[in-house]
C-alpha cells in the first residue's frame, strides 16, 4: 500500500470532540498506520502532547518509541501562542509574517529563542538521559505530535530528522488544520490524520473531549514505563545509582 499523500478518516472530518483523551487519539492513528510496511520503523513523539499518543500508536505497530524534542517560540504575552519553533539539534524556524504583523522587535525574536533553545536543551537532557539520539537513517520514522495548528512545530521537527538522515518520513497527528497538514504532506513521505477540519478558527484541544497538559514528570513516568516494555535498561538507571535522581 503507498504511504505517500495525505490519509483521513473522511468519516471524521470536520468533527470536533472526536478523541477521549490521547491515548485513544494514538490507538486510533495506530490502527490507520497497522496496513502499512513499517517494518523496522520506530515511532518519534514530540513532548509533552505527542508523548502518549505516540506511545499508543507504538504499542499498536508494535516499534520502538523515543521522543524527539521541539518546542515553540512563544511570544513575549501569551505562552500559548508562537512565532516560530527549535527542535533538539538546533533548527529554527520563524514565522516571518506573524512576525512582521505583531511588529517583534529583533530583542524580542532573540530573547524568544534564547529561552526556548534553554527550554529545548533541559528538556533534551532530561528526557534523553543517557541513551543517545536513536538512528533513523535508512529506517521508517513516524513523526507524533497530538495536533497541528499552524504546523510550525512539526515543519521543524521534520528538518531536524532530515539534518539527522532520517529518509523515510511520516507524520502522524491525531487533529490538524487542513492547511498545516498540506503543508507537512509536501515535506514527507506521507501525513497519516485521524480529523483533518477546515476554516479560520482552529483549536487543538477541541478535537478532544478530556483535554489537559502533559507535565514533564509524567513524560518521564511515560518514557520509564516504554523503557520497561522495550526491555531495555532505563535511560535514567545511572542517576539513580549515583543519587542525583
Amino acid at each position: 500500500m503507498a504511504i505517500v499523500g495525505i490519509h483521513e478518516r473522511t468519516d471524521l472530518r470536520g468533527r470536533v470532540g472526536v478523541f477521549e483523551n490521547r491515548i485513544h487519539a494514538g490507538i486510533l492513528l495506530g490502527e490507520m498506520l497497522a496496513p502499512y510496511p513499517l517494518d523496522n520503523g520506530i515511532v518519534l513523539g514530540i513532548p509533552a502532547g505527542g508523548v502518549p499518543v505516540g506511545l499508543a500508536v507504538a504499542d499498536r505497530l508494535g516499534l520502538p518509541f523515543d521522543v524527539a524534542v521541539v518546542s515553540k517560540i512563544t511570544l513575549p504575552w501569551d505562552t500559548e501562542a508562537g512565532y516560530g519553533a527549535l527542535a533538539f539539534d538546533g533548527t529554527c524556524q520563524l514565522n516571518t509574517a506573524l512576525i512582521a504583523q505583531l511588529r517583534l522587535s529583533e530583542e524580542q525574536i532573540a530573547e524568544g529563542i534564547r529561552k526556548t533553545r534553554s527550554k529545548v536543551a533541559g528538556r533534551s537532557e532530561r528526557f534523553r538521559g543517557k541513551r543517545p539520539f536513536p538512528e533513523v537513517k535508512g529506517r521508517p520514522v513516524i513523526l507524533v505530535d497530538d495536533g497541528l495548528a499552524s504546523g510550525f512545530t512539526m515543519k521543524t521537527a521534520v528538518e531536524a530528522l532530515r539534518n539527522a538522515g532520517a529518509d523515510t518520513l511520516i507524520a502522524a497527528i491525531p487533529t490538524a488544520h487542513d492547511r498545516a497538514a498540506a503543508d507537512i504532506a509536501d515535506l514527507t513521505e506521507g501525513v497519516f490524520c485521524v480529523n483533518i477540519r477546515e476554516g479560520g478558527r482552529f483549536a487543538v484541544a477541541e478535537a478532544y473531549r478530556h483535554w489537559n497538559d502533559v507535565s514533564e514528570d509524567e513524560v518521564m513516568d511515560m518514557l520509564k514505563q516504554e523503557d520497561r516494555r522495550q526491555k531495555l535498561p532505563s535511560r535514567y538507571e545511572e542517576e539513580r545509582e549515583d543519587g542525583t535522581g
